[in-house]
């Protein structure tokens, strides 16, 4: 995709650290795990200082590959807390490459305990076509990546360690193009008080009021937010590179305007990238795609022509 690197510039100094958690144990097919290299391949880093910013790639998180799966989501869980606990201390923004949706068990926990240390609430914005809100009594399919969001908001059955791991407020949670949601696990989502903007509500009133609602949330509460962005929250028309795709995801235009909204609030302070499947996708496209959106969202411009219906909603937000 063509793009531009005219942008909102941000100030000297600002710092972003690649995390690499190379995973597919928790996905019910293989590939993901290639997902760091083909982010990195795709110019992710190059994109981002061309904005600026200080990046450094810090590497894959190392794990034995003889472990069964289980055993891998944890000792990566571990690896990714830790991690993102150092690089958030530091002063820099972790951004986390996955791996499917397993690693943020770890990466948004590293970031909850270090928002806990500072005393500053954290705000989670997952943006994923599944509510990822299954536990092992309401699983459907028993794959451990769509169990993620239940473990962070503190349901029963996974084994904590505070020394790596803390909760999420589920009131702080917004699931944001949902479409793919087990009836039990829309049940727990709906009693835990997770707001969901599904597709349904999209396509009737547009994407930008409630993520602006939620926005005005994080910001009285000069909170946190972290934003974990399954490339399948996008039309698989534009992302055909994943294991789990979901017709009816959301347009171009309508992702492009949920990061430019994002990168106007100043409040993402930490991100996921999860679910690129390389041995899926198609000619590089979902790995272009989530590098544009990581890049709009961090300042860029005109890497995307806004549509006019999207044009009109971000000038009224």
């Amino acid at each position: 995709m063509l793009h531009d690197a005219r942008a909102r510039r941000p100030s000297a100094g600002n710092r972003i650290d690649l995390i690499g958690v190379p995973t597919d144990a928790g996905a019910s097919c293989r590939g993901a795990a290639l997902g760091p290299d083909d982010l990195r391949t795709a110019g992710l880093a190059e994109r981002l200082a061309g904005l600026g910013y200080a990046v450094a790639d810090l590497g894959d998180i190392a794990v034995d590959g003889r472990l069964a799966p289980a055993a891998e989501i944890e000792a990566l869980a571990i690896g990714a807390s830790q991690a993102g606990y150092r690089s958030l201390d530091n002063g820099a923004r972790p951004v986390f490459l996955g791996g499917d949706h397993s690693i943020s068990m770890g990466s948004v926990a590293g970031v909850a305990r270090h928002c806990r240390d500072a005393g500053r609430a954290l705000f989670v914005l997952w943006f994923d076509a599944h509510g990822d809100f299954n536990t092992w009594t309401t699983t459907e399919t028993g794959n451990i990546h769509g169990m993620s969001l239940a473990r962070l908001c503190g349901e029963p059955g996974f084994a904590n360690d505070d020394t790596w791991f803390a909760p999420v407020d589920a009131a702080n949670v917004i699931i944001l193009g949902a479409r793919a949601l087990d009836y039990e696990e829309a049940r727990l989502i709906d009693d835990r008080g997770v707001e969901v903007v599904d597709m349904d509500a999209v396509r009737i009133a547009g994407i930008a009021a409630p993520l602006r609602r939620f926005l005005d949330r994080v910001e009285a509460a000069n909170g946190h937010l972290h934003l974990s962005l399954d490339v399948d929250a996008m039309d698989p028309s534009l992302a055909p590179g994943v294991g789990t795709t979901v017709p009816g995801g959301l347009t171009l235009a309508e992702g492009q305007l949920v990061m430019d909204m994002l990168h106007r609030s100043g409040r993402v302070g930490s991100l996921d990238l999860v679910e690129l499947n390389p041995v899926l996708d198609r000619h590089g496209r979902s790995a272009d795609l989530m590098v544009d959106l990581t890049a709009r969202l961090f300042g860029e411009s005109g890497a995307m022509q806004l549509q006019p219906a999207a044009a009109r909603e971000l000038a009224t937000t």
